[in-house]
């Protein structure tokens, strides 16, 4: 997404979560925004009466409720693991669609989800894993992280994860202080969702996580409302923006 030369702020950040992601194995998959009830739903344990699959939070595109817009980019996940044989080591950056908008939430906003499936992965690879993707993201030394128990229908055991933060003249700085800021769900793998994919959940395990894109542009770069990221407004642009050639790199530095 580039206008008069400029690079938007959701553009940035994917280039810089899919560097950071690269450096540690993981490839770019990518899926269609228009999904079927099955891939979204069904194939990641998500039960019949799970409030996800209601009309007010999800758009459904026919009266069947077979064809809807991907409320996350984990039927990429499947889709993979269905036309490949483990190990799987993926992110899937893209849009998804939920029926909400205020401040903070839009009906069309940006997710990455990660997938690493293999013989003997563990809660402390995904602990691994998280800690080193958001100090390299938020470009601090330290950062102070909890994983607080929740649930999703396809990871078991489940957890959000908090990062530590202070605010420091009416700025966030992340990693220090004794706030905490909530920024992303993750867990293992359901059993069940590898059993949709043909996968033998005796032999391969994994963990998964799910991290809002635009919410991590607005906390690095100090942005407040989240519509601002879809008003096409060329002086926001111009303020927020990024040159072109700025490509992300763990060597020459993610950002500016």
């Amino acid at each position: 997404m580039c206008i008069r030369d400029r690079i938007h702020p959701v553009s940035q950040v994917i280039d810089e979560i899919s560097s950071i992601f690269s450096e540690i194995g993981f490839s770019v998959e990518e899926g269609p925004d228009v999904e079927n009830e099955h891939y979204n739903f069904t194939a990641l344990n998500t039960p019949d009466n799970h409030p996800a699959r209601d009309m007010h939070d999800t758009f459904y595109l026919d009266e069947k409720k077979q064809k809807l817009l991907r409320t996350h980019t984990s039927p990429v996940q499947i889709r993979t693991m269905l036309k490949d044989n483990p190990p799987f080591k993926i992110i899937a950056p893209g849009r998804t669609y939920r029926s909400d908008s205020d401040q903070t939430h839009a009906p069309m906003f940006h997710q990455v989800e990660g997938l690493h499936i293999d013989k003997n992965i563990n809660m402390g690879h995904l602990k691994g894993c998280l800690n080193y993707f958001i100090k390299e993201f938020f470009e601090v030394d330290k950062i102070k992280m909890r994983f607080r128990p929740s649930h999703f229908p396809f990871t078991e055991p489940s957890a959000e994860v908090d990062i530590g933060y202070e605010i420091n003249n009416g700025k966030i700085v992340i990693g220090e202080g004794n706030k905490w800021l909530e920024i992303l769900g993750c867990g293992m793998v359901h059993p069940n969702v590898l059993k949709n994919v043909n996968v033998n959940p005796s032999k391969y395990q994994g963990y998964a996580f799910g991290i809002g894109i635009d919410r991590l542009g607005m906390l690095k770069y100090g942005i407040n409302d989240l519509r601002a990221f879809f008003e096409t407004d060329y002086r926001w642009l111009s303020h927020f923006g990024f040159d072109p050639l700025d490509v992300p790199s763990n060597y020459r530095g993610l950002s500016r």
